[in-house]
């Protein structure tokens, strides 16, 4: 049973960018979008995955982990692709869906196995509350996907006080916020890097650090 990690934050926030410190044997990118990494990398990636090839290469996991970049896509573009459908029925498949996904990343990978769901963040207009951005009351209401998670990261952009601007991870919630960790596995605020994000847990509890396949070579699984 391996560990999911959700990471949500504005556009343009550095979701993504953390990437950038992982070397292409430590993890494997499952690229919803299909667009390129905003860093120079030699990162493998998995362009326009779907449900089925995420889940795929999650199953048969051979990296030590995986990052779904952006997991909420896989939703948007389900959406999009069921918007002349009519009924509410396509927003129930559209929920079961991404929570077989979860299920998925959580029980069908290795122990040390740690899968990140990037995703967009929303805001509840009347509370003020912080959460993913989904479709349909499903997630939100029967769910509350969130709680799925032991490590919940908000990145943020802020002006330093060079003029510039600071990328940085939150995890801790400040009441609206829905960061967390385990009780002295982070500091309240960090640089926006997934790599040390990734270390950090790993020396947690213990984990090792890579993974091969029955020849001992590292393997990208789900690349057709």
């Amino acid at each position: 049973m391996g560990m999911c990690v959700l990471v949500i934050g504005q556009s343009g926030s550095g979701k993504s960018t953390s990437l950038r410190n992982f070397a292409p044997d430590e993890v494997g990118v499952l690229n919803v979008a299909g667009k390129p990494l905003p860093f120079r990398s030699n990162l493998q990636a998995v362009n326009n995955a779907k449900y089925e090839t995420v889940e795929k290469a999650l199953a048969q996991a051979k990296r030590p982990s995986y990052v779904i970049d952006d997991a909420g896509y896989l939703l948007m573009f389900d959406n999009f692709a069921k918007a002349t459908v009519k009924g509410y029925d396509k927003f129930t498949e559209m929920g079961v869906s991404f929570y077989n996904l979860l299920r998925v990343a959580a029980a069908r990978t290795p122990e040390d196995c740690i899968v990140y769901f990037i995703m967009h963040e929303d805001e509840d207009s009347t509370t003020g509350r912080i959460k993913p951005k989904t479709i349909g009351r499903m997630l939100d209401e029967k769910l509350n996907i969130e709680g799925l998670f032991t490590v919940v990261l908000r990145s943020v952009s802020t002006s330093d006080d060079n003029g510039g601007i600071a990328y940085q991870f939150e995890t801790q919630t400040n009441g609206l916020t829905p960061c967390k960790c385990p009780i002295g596995m982070l500091p309240p605020v960090m640089e926006n890097d997934l790599k040390a994000v990734d270390t950090a847990i790993r020396e947690y509890y213990g984990w090792a650090k890579e993974r091969k396949d029955e020849n001992g070579k590292d393997e990208m699984v789900g690349k057709d």
